[in-house]
């Protein structure tokens, strides 16, 4: 049997309007930022993380005074999105290391605090109270 003109009509249309929906969740999933991170507090980072916090709160002076407190661009996406001067990165030394290591605190414009451990691959969010 040979659709009819008008159900083929219908089935285009609610195939549009599926490909819509499902494109619209994905946009609006992609731009909701990143996945919430798993909280840590300072004290149980490496303690050369609460070094560099106490030489953040203090405003310096920092061992790598052109890398420490430049914008951090949040290219990876695992920080949640913000405009391109909100993060600014600091390097936390990594002992034995011959050049910066892959440590990082990363501070927000709104006070948050993370941590890499791996050069930006992965990230917590940091309490520095705890």
């Amino acid at each position: 049997m040979i659709p009819r003109v008008g159900s083929r009509r219908r089935i285009t249309v609610a195939l549009v309007g599926l490909v819509a929906l499902v494109l619209a969740g994905w946009l609006i999933q992609r731009g909701s930022g990143a996945d919430p991170l798993p909280v840590q507090g300072l004290s149980t980072l490496p303690v050369e993380a609460a070094a560099t916090w106490h030489l953040i709160e203090r405003g310096g002076p920092f061992p790598y005074p052109g890398n420490d407190g430049v914008p951090f661009a949040n290219r990876e996406g695992h920080l949640p999105a913000q405009r391109s001067d909100y993060y600014r990165e600091y390097t936390v030394p990594t002992p034995g290391s011959h050049d910066r290591g892959a440590r990082r605190l990363v501070t927000g414009s709104g006070h948050e605090l993370y941590y890499t451990g791996d050069h930006y691959v992965t990230f917590v969010a940091v309490d520095p109270s705890r």
